[in-house]
């Protein structure tokens, strides 16, 4: 089992792993509350969100990439808030997650819709001929209640 100080430089090391293979767009989609999502953060890197606050090498190293990616254009300004939503950093969409699953669920019923479509398509084929027959039945079934030989 490690120790706390070895596990401190597990997680910086997978911390700094995990910077290094993000990207401005990565960065971009994360935005959350005008710094970087902590929960998303803390699940591709692999450890508990309170590594973030509690590791101090991480904490000063994420202070520092937050300022860089300000710097950059990619995160918001803490100090000033554009007024206009066009001077804002293009942000990942609140409903993101719920969209996918709503195609999703949209192409399933499509294809389910589709499959019942023809389905019923054969059928109407086969309803003809049952028609048919029961009309047929129907006109034997009243000579036989007007001849009386029908069964009660």
């Amino acid at each position: 089992m490690a120790n706390g100080r070895q596990l401190a430089d597990v997680n910086y090391t997978r911390f700094r792993a995990w910077v290094v293979l993000k990207k401005d767009a990565d960065f971009r989609q994360m935005v959350s509350r005008g710094v970087l999502s902590r929960k998303e953060m803390a699940k591709e890197c692999g450890f508990a969100k309170s590594v973030l606050d509690q590791n101090p090498r991480i904490k000063s190293d994420l202070r520092s990439l937050e300022n860089d990616l300000r710097a950059r254009g990619v995160l918001p300004t803490l100090d000033t808030k554009p007024r206009e939503e066009a001077a804002l950093p293009p942000m990942r969409e609140a409903g993101q997650q719920r969209a996918m699953f709503n195609a999703e669920r949209l192409k399933r019923l499509e294809t389910e819709n589709a499959s019942l479509r023809s389905e019923n398509a054969c059928l109407r084929g086969e309803n003809v001929e049952l028609k048919r027959r029961l009309d047929q039945y129907a006109v034997l079934h009243e000579a036989l209640v007007t001849t009386g030989r029908v069964p009660r």
